[in-house]
């Protein structure tokens, strides 16, 4: 119990502002003890200062450069407050100032840290050393951080991989739980990826490097989390552009409380004192920090769960979504297609063997999931997979590829005469792909893919959700998304669609009034992602696109996140909210009292920080792990 509360109070300790809002009330409290138990005036005093320093140098420095660059922040109107307080003999309802002050920063720089930490010990999972595999296959062990793309690495039984990139020889079982979430460890094989920080099982492997150290993906995450945390939310931009003018405005009010009294002979003490407590109360601090704690804590609580989250811009708009548009392939399916058939047309000149190993061998390059089903099929089969030049990717459309002098095509079907066996293999729900060599086609390949296992639950619950049936694009024949999406609930459905066509169709959708969450996983969904109100790219922990393009990232490839964190953005922005109304509710009560009565000073001060500290703690409450609802049944219903 004791090494469990260490573990958790530590990180905490090691933050700069805890450690002087620690520091700050320690001596607050010492000086209360020498001030109660009747000690010489002097030490309380010296006490009473040092919590000054220590809770306040920080803000009032930062303060002071700002009003350098004309901006007047809040936290030097506080601080100023304070040294009034102290200037008319209030010096004990000064440091409480100090101490509630320097708690709330801290509270601050805790929900900063939690978002940073909830992938960032990422990076510890990634080795130090690798071994590189040089001429004639010398080993040499050298440090991570110099390892080239291009190098081969040596990958033995139970060592983590140092590296993005491509199993060249070996077969082992791989623990990619760390970046994808997924429980059983994936089978590698030659032609297949790796990434760095997993861990290896019980066979080796040599591995061709593809990456820069830098550009890992385990790397590109806590780049992520960090340009996340630093960016600002467009409630958090407003807030702030009224803050100026609401403190000059605060400013000047308090000044008038000042001198118009005593021009008309008020005595000076009790009317500093006011003035001073106006300028406490009327401080917007618990309204600048409304905004971005929920918003943070939301985003650490995403991060905990696999889900990375670019930007608190995002996270805010995320609970706009009015409609969801789902890509097929990899998206509401599995993206783990199986081919089951193989025909040759009957004025071919390959066997069903030659046609596949063809198709293999043109698609090695390819990103696409039935791609990467089709060198594995022909890989099972122990069929020969050729080395390919001049490969070329439409997307949408297929690839193309020289395979022993010949050019190799393997695309969807086309708008003309199709072979017989398209028809009979969409009829059967499975999707159609055309091999041609030389420019006729010579066969057709019969691919299926299963729904992902919460599929149907997320549909209904993103229904639940927005009040809005989901949207099906799909570059897939009608027949076989038909069949998937009568079987997930999805009535809306668009197939045979190039990404410019679905492109469009996030726009129509934009244009009648709906904020679209586009969910995709490949270069395919690349403009509509683009064209629409936000975008979530599902699992593809190696894909550029995956965690460049979308709004949000989902690593651990559970479609069930989607709902999920739709509902933890309407949570935040209800929290939000909330906090603006308290925040607001404090400030119009506490001046009130002030300008028609006679509000003290400790009591203004507890009121103030009060509400500061309350509106902190309530944005942490998304940290809880109650407030993630992974599991697409559980937020059905729930937030509408």
């Amino acid at each position: 119990m004791t090494s469990e509360f260490t573990s958790r109070v530590a990180p905490a300790c090691a933050l700069p502002e805890v450690r002087w809002a620690s520091a700050a009330l320690a001596l607050f409290l010492a000086g209360c003890g020498v001030q109660l138990s009747g000690g010489p005036t002097w030490m309380y005093w010296t006490l009473y200062l040092g919590c000054y320093a220590t809770g306040g140098w920080k803000p009032a420095v930062d303060g002071l450069l700002a009003l350098r660059s004309r901006t007047l922040e809040v936290d030097l109107l506080m601080i100023v407050a304070a040294l009034g307080a102290a200037a008319i003999g209030q010096i004990l309802d000064g440091a409480l100032l100090i101490v509630i002050f320097a708690s709330s920063g801290a509270l601050e720089a805790v929900a900063t840290r939690k978002t940073e930490e909830s992938v960032r010990g990422l990076l510890d999972l990634a080795p130090t050393q690798a071994t590189r595999l040089g001429d004639g296959g010398r080993e040499e062990t050298i440090d991570t951080d110099r390892l080239e793309i291009g190098n081969i690495v040596l990958i033995r039984p139970g060592e983590r991989i140092g590296a993005d990139g491509e199993v060249i020889e070996g077969i082992s079982d791989v623990d990619q739980s760390s970046i994808t979430g997924e429980s059983e460890p994936a089978r590698k094989t030659k032609g297949q990826k790796v990434f760095s920080g997993t861990l290896n099982g019980t066979g080796a492997l040599t591995v061709r490097v593809e990456s820069d150290p830098s550009r890992t993906v385990i790397a590109r995450i806590v780049t992520m989390v960090e340009e996340a945390s630093a960016t600002k939310a467009t409630t958090q931009l407003f807030v702030e552009k009224i803050e100026q003018r609401y403190s000059v405005g605060m400013v000047v009010a308090t000044l008038a409380l000042f001198v118009v009294p005593l021009a008309w002979g008020a005595e000076f003490e009790p009317t500093l004192l006011r003035a001073m407590t106006f300028m406490i109360v009327a401080s917007p601090c618990a309204v600048v920090l409304a905004t971005m704690p929920p918003l943070l804590a939301a985003i650490a609580n995403a991060g905990r769960h696999g889900v990375l989250v670019k930007s608190s811009v995002v996270m805010e708009q995320l609970g706009n979504s009015t409609i969801i548009a789902f890509d097929k392939t990899g998206t509401l399916t599995g993206g783990v297609p199986r081919l089951t058939d193989v025909r040759v047309l009957d004025d071919s000149p390959f066997t069903a063997d030659r046609v596949l190993a063809l198709a293999a061998s043109a698609e090695q390059g390819s990103e696409h999931p039935l791609g990467r089903a089709i060198v594995a099929a022909a890989r099972e089969r122990e069929g020969r997979v050729d080395h390919a030049t001049g490969f070329n990717s439409t997307p949408g459309v297929g690839v193309s590829a020289i395979v022993g002098g010949l050019r190799v095509e393997v695309t969807r079907p086309g708008r003309s005469e199709l072979p017989a066996a398209v028809g009979e293999l969409e009829t059967a729900g499975l999707t159609a792909v055309l091999v041609a060599v030389g420019g006729e086609t010579v066969g057709v390949l019969g691919l299926t893919d299963r729904p992902r296992v919460d599929a149907a639950a997320t549909v209904a619950a993103v229904t639940s959700l927005t009040g809005n049936g989901p949207v099906m694009l799909t570059g897939d024949n009608s027949r076989a998304a038909k069949k998937l999406a009568g079987h997930l609930g999805i009535d809306d459905v668009r197939s045979e669609m190039l990404p410019r066509a679905k492109m469009h169709a996030v726009r129509q959708l934009t244009e009648v009034g709906h904020h679209v969450l586009l969910v995709g996983d490949g270069v395919n969904d690349a403009p509509a992602m683009a064209a629409a109100g936000s975008s979530i790219a599902m699992g593809r922990a190696g894909s550029d696109l995956a965690l460049d393009t979308a709004d949000a990232v989902v690593l651990r490839d559970e479609l069930s996140a989607v709902p999920a964190l739709v509902a933890l953005s309407r949570r935040a922005r209800r929290l939000v909210l909330a906090n603006l109304v308290i925040a607001g509710t404090f400030i119009v009560a506490l001046v009130s009292w002030d300008v028609i009565g006679s509000l003290p000073l400790p009591l203004a001060v507890a009121g103030h920080e009060g509400s500061t500290v309350i509106v902190a703690l309530n944005g942490l409450r998304l940290l809880r792990e109650s407030a993630w609802e992974g599991k697409a049944g559980r937020v059905s219903g729930a937030e509408q």
